[in-house]
């Protein structure tokens, strides 16, 4: 099966990547920072660049038809993990928000930088989505 490009048209368009790929049924969540539909980091902190990187990354995820509970992996790169653990119940709470009581395989790494110097979080993510809610869309091409 040919791996489909999945860019939201909610996204800020793509220019050499993709948001997702999906092949099969498993969709390939690419890195999500904070970044708004004006293509700038949201300001405010980790836990409005959590709920802005997150909501980028299910806003993929809904493009095929996925929901949270097709999560089976998600990695979060952090410029600063004492600040995030510090904002550990905040984010929990926008988590549950966002996703429900639904907690995927998990990792969380430490990074000097992010591609956006403001940047302080980046999310990756893998689905995989059931046959019966798949869409598989006719995205728009990588530029």
């Amino acid at each position: 099966m040919t791996p489909v490009a999945v860019n939201p048209d909610a996204l800020p368009v793509p220019s050499g990547y993709s948001h997702g790929t999906l092949a099969g049924n498993t969709l390939y969540l690419g890195g999500q920072t904070a970044l708004d539909a004006d293509m700038r980091i949201v300001p405010g902190g980790i836990v409005e660049q959590f709920r802005q990187a997150f909501g980028n990354v299910l806003t993929t995820l809904r493009e095929v038809g996925g929901e949270p509970q097709d999560l089976v992996s998600v990695t979060l790169y952090l410029t600063d993990i004492p600040d995030y653990q510090a904002h550990g119940k905040e984010i929990g709470k926008v988590w549950r928000e966002l996703a429900g009581p639904v907690y995927p395989a998990m990792a969380g790494i430490g990074c000097t930088a992010l591609w956006q110097p403001e940047a302080m979080i980046e999310i990756l993510g893998v689905a995989v989505v059931p046959d019966d809610r798949l869409v598989r869309p006719g995205s728009r091409p990588n530029p």
